[in-house]
């Protein structure tokens, strides 16, 4: 006769859960997450990464201007102060997203008070750089704006000497006076010149060079070093409330007339925002081509920029050039390129 077997029998018979079993179950460990980008790297060549990178750089950079230009001249927004500050809301908002949500570079906060003033008055000169740039593209045309652009290394050059007392070597003091000289000619031969433009244009020149001397001498200690993307968190916000008294006071009711003008014309507002996401997508590239290349990559990218862009304006908005014109900018570009090189080779010597 069979015995009964109860249910704490049954439960006791089976060899999985015997308290004696010595069998260790082999859990594979949850892969990192650099190790699973490690696994789906050959997907995506590295090659081609930089390359999209390089190419969103191109039509972030040329994009913006050709857009500032649009609106400025062609569409009849004049609001260069306001066009500026809407650029500046727009940076301030998508890098706390890049930075608090995707978290694209650690998180920097400001530590003292000397370091915020000192971000003050780089959002001060960031100002000035950014509305004069953009309101020169009302009185000239995008290739006349780059040429002048391309001569930011001679006036950055003259604001190391008077502030920092830094000295560079006769190469590349004579690799200056190309690009001073292109810019002349240029001048002369601009069938579109106009004298405010140009002054307006120089000054937001300026304004970058002498941004990036004073960022240089300010931002100095290991303590009060901040990422480019941390700094354009500060400085964005900054910059938009400085910004804001300004077209207020110059551009009238600016907020009134862009609201009504968005009513009847749903373009613009398609426009504006674009604009601005472009204006941030710049700052972006900007990381982003450092990171997967280098500094002097972008330098050397920077220096072909002004002349793909000077094409692709000519191209779009049909402004008349002249050779003369043409072989002046030509002259500043080469002029840039040699005093890359004679800055490369000078810093090889000192080292």
């Amino acid at each position: 006769m069979v015995e009964a077997q109860s249910w704490t029998t049954r439960r006791g018979s089976n060899p999985r859960l015997e308290p004696n079993n010595d069998q260790v179950l082999d859990i594979p460990v949850t892969p990192t997450a650099e190790i699973r980008q490690q696994q789906y790297a050959p997907l995506i060549s590295p090659t081609f990464v930089t390359a999209a990178i390089i190419a969103s750089w191109y039509l972030s950079n040329i994009g913006v201007l050709l857009l500032n230009k649009y609106l400025l001249s062609f569409y009849g927004y004049r609001y260069p102060i306001f066009l500026t500050m809407l650029h500046m809301i727009s940076c301030a908002a998508y890098s706390l997203l890049a930075i608090k949500w995707l978290e694209l570079v650690p998180f920097q906060q400001i530590h003292s008070r000397k370091q915020f003033f000192k971000i003050l008055g780089l959002s001060v000169i960031f100002c000035f750089s950014v509305v004069c740039g953009n309101t020169s593209l009302r009185y000239l045309p995008v290739s006349f704006n780059q040429a002048i652009g391309a001569t930011t290394p001679f006036f950055t050059a003259i604001f190391a000497f008077v502030i920092t007392c830094k000295k560079e070597s006769a190469e590349v003091y004579l690799a200056l006076v190309p690009v001073v000289l292109g810019i002349v000619l240029a001048s002369n031969s601009e069938p579109l010149f106009h004298l405010f433009g140009f002054l307006i244009c120089v000054g937001s020149t300026a304004g970058r060079a002498l941004k990036s001397v004073v960022q240089g001498l300010l931002l100095t200690s290991e303590a009060e070093k901040l990422h480019s993307m941390n700094l354009l968190l500060y400085m964005a916000p900054m910059a938009a409330m400085i910004l804001l008294p300004f077209t207020l006071y110059i551009e009238g009711n600016v907020f009134a007339i862009t609201i009504e003008k968005a009513r009847g014309d749903g373009f613009m507002v398609f426009l504006l925002i674009a604009n601005a996401t472009i204006a941030y997508l710049v700052n972006l590239t900007n990381f982003l081509v450092t990171k997967h290349t280098s500094a002097l990559t972008l330098q050397v990218l920077g220096n072909a920029k002004a002349a793909v862009a000077a094409v692709v304006s000519v191209l779009i908005f049909r402004n008349p050039v002249t050779v003369m014109g043409m072989t002046g900018f030509g002259v500043t570009v080469m002029g840039v390129v040699l005093y890359s090189e004679a800055k490369k080779r000078s810093k090889g010597t000192t080292h």
